[in-house]
């Protein structure tokens, strides 16, 4: 899951993908640059910035097989297969956005490196030791069970594999500012702190080869942009302005954390 919900159809999101292409005077019938894309399709705290400098702490190679899991439209998948040439296998649960994510692959010309399939985290569609790397950027914040999502990201991980996320977790405060950008309510957030993120990755059979918190770090480089492109997360996420400025807030007030994480499974 990507935390946000599919309001549209799949045709409706086809529309509006295109549309916001050229308004921002981009031709989708040229092709175009998973960069071009990058202000729309990350669905994560930090952007595009974000994947990039996770790309770099995961060490990821050119062949690599790597697993996304709550994939959205693909944003990061399509920069894995760009910049490195790796396959990426991504797992979204919502069909249309599956469908959105196959048709931005097709524009950028690759689909061929990226297969979008549609499924739960918690019940993986692929073998043991399937995969090199397994990615995941604000994701868990959705999924209650936690160990049974870590016991499937280490059962496809080949021996050695590493997990690669980041995600928002339980600050000393509980969070109080909603809606968020995954959670319209508190019954829809499932946080815990860093160190039962650590704990339950740990008994799953990972190893922390990274783990740091970077929420002043992002607090620092968020800034607004006085003219925005209309290539954003508003095409898809209503509200996104209170639900960000909520999420600022609750970094702020310590009620929230952004971890990023490299484990590496036994």
């Amino acid at each position: 899951m990507t935390g946000l919900e599919a309001h549209y159809s799949a045709r409706d999101i086809e529309k509006r993908i295109l549309a916001a292409v050229r308004a921002a005077g981009l031709n989708p019938e040229q092709g175009l640059s998973p960069e071009e894309l990058g202000a729309l399709d990350h669905f994560h705290t930090g952007g595009v910035g974000a994947s990039r400098e996770l790309l770099q702490l995961a060490q990821i190679r050119a062949e690599d097989r790597v697993l996304d899991i709550g994939a959205g439209l693909a944003g990061p998948a399509r920069l894995l297969a760009s910049a490195l040439g790796c396959r990426v296998d991504c797992l979204e649960m919502s069909a249309d956005f599956c469908a959105a994510a196959e048709l931005l692959n097709r524009l950028t010309g690759l689909d061929q490196r990226i297969a979008v399939h549609r499924g739960s985290a918690l019940d993986l569609p692929f073998a043991d030791d399937s995969f090199d790397v397994v990615w995941m950027q604000n994701v868990g914040m959705n999924i209650a069970d936690k160990g049974t999502l870590y016991g499937e990201i280490h059962r496809v991980l080949k021996p050695g594999g590493r997990y690669a996320f980041q995600e928002m977790i339980a600050g000393e405060t509980a969070t109080l500012h909603f809606p968020l950008p995954w959670a319209s309510d508190p019954a829809d957030s499932f946080l815990v702190s860093a160190e039962a993120t650590c704990a339950a990755l740990g008994e799953s059979g990972f190893v922390a080869e990274l783990f740091e918190d970077t929420s002043d770090a992002h607090l620092r480089k968020a800034t607004v942009d006085a003219a925005a492109s209309p290539l954003t997360l508003a095409v898809f996420v209503d509200n996104l302005a209170q639900k960000a400025g909520n999420a600022r807030r609750s970094l702020q007030e310590g009620q929230i954390r952004l971890v990023r994480g490299v484990f590496r499974a036994r």
